[in-house]
């Protein structure tokens, strides 16, 4: 674990499992009104680790790539609580991001969870954890998390303490 500056974490995972456990850990202290923005390429472990968040927070169902449907709504069992999973990837620019209702899903009402967020950086609030990976190798991914203000800060802090003790 190194800490490149005091807004970040970077961290390695040795297999995809790990990379899913990272997740569950952030799902773990999700709430509503947070929005985490996954970027990297293809194959990077995007789908792998929000399939992690979903864990963690508790979905009543996995977490699998929307891609296809763009976007994906998820539920807690025990409070009802939603889960927002949007694919970007097949968005040709920001502006598409409004036919598909993104700013319905930026009402703080739920959790927001955007795989290729580089594609509608430009639309997207500024307050937002951006998680970046990247792969080292076939198994081994690199996990940088950015946060950019107080609460993506903590739970920048919260992760760490949670799943390193540090």
């Amino acid at each position: 674990m190194a800490i490149l500056k005091p807004d970040e974490l970077n961290i390695i995972s040795h297999s995809e499992d790990q990379t899913r456990r990272y997740g569950a850990k952030l799902g773990m202290l999700l709430r509503a009104g947070d929005i985490v923005c996954l970027s990297g390429d293809m194959g990077a472990g995007k789908t792998v680790f929000t399939s992690g968040i979903g864990l963690g927070w508790g979905s009543q169902y996995p977490v699998t790539s929307p891609t296809f449907n763009l976007v994906h709504e998820h539920r807690r069992e025990k409070d009802r609580q939603r889960l927002y999973h949007l694919d970007c990837y097949r968005l040709n620019s920001p502006r598409e991001s409004v036919s598909i209702g993104m700013d319905d899903l930026l009402d703080g009402t739920g959790i927001l969870i955007i795989e290729w967020a580089e594609r509608v950086e430009s639309v997207l609030p500024e307050q937002r954890l951006w998680i970046e990976l990247r792969a080292l190798d076939e198994r081994r991914r690199n996990i940088i998390f950015e946060g950019n203000n107080p609460r993506y800060l903590d739970l920048i802090r919260q992760f760490r303490e949670a799943t390193f003790g540090a």
